[in-house]
């Protein structure tokens, strides 16, 4: 039986677009994934993913690699 998942909608405040606009004058990653790793950093929260364009962040948000 599959787990449940809960999923929680984050409204873009000026704090998480300037994490996320930080992520991308810095980094060639989509903006997207730039309010994703931003919002992680910001909540002191793991960042899991497969995405390879994550390793540009990693030293600055915890990423809990998947295959």
């Amino acid at each position: 039986m599959a787990k449940a998942i809960r999923i929680e909608i984050v409204r873009a405040d000026l704090g998480l677009a300037r994490q996320a606009a930080l992520f991308k004058s810095g980094k060639k990653i989509s903006y997207a994934d730039c309010f994703a790793a931003a919002l992680a950093k910001l909540r002191k929260a793991e960042l899991v993913t497969g995405d390879q364009d994550f390793r540009q962040v990693e030293g600055e948000v915890k990423i809990l690699w998947i295959e």
